[in-house]
């Protein structure tokens, strides 16, 4: 399954009528250019587990990182890394989905 579908899947699976009025995923952009991510772990099966940071800089234009702080996926990246920040949280979070 691709990132964008899997990302999908996990979002409405934590939309029960009341999580996703407080809580969701966030994807922006940032003027410098690129990436902004944060997507919200609260009242999920991820909102205990460790995350080990991941830091990315191969160039000025070409990096990301990811880390978890305050119950919250937090990922950054240049104008071409939005997928490698999705597929972080993915590749993180798909092996231990409860389903």
């Amino acid at each position: 399954m691709n990132t964008l579908t899997w990302i999908q899947k996990w979002y409405a699976k934590h939309c029960n009528g009341d999580w996703e009025h407080s809580y969701g995923v966030k994807i922006e952009t940032v003027d410098n250019p690129g990436w902004s991510v944060e997507i919200d772990l609260t009242d999920t099966y991820l909102e205990d587990v460790p995350f080990d940071e991941v830091e990315e800089e191969r160039n000025e234009e070409d990096w990301f990182y990811c880390i978890v702080r305050d119950g919250i996926f937090h990922g950054a990246g240049g104008a071409m890394n939005l997928e490698e920040i999705l597929d972080c949280f993915k590749n993180w979070a798909a092996p231990l989905d409860e389903d």
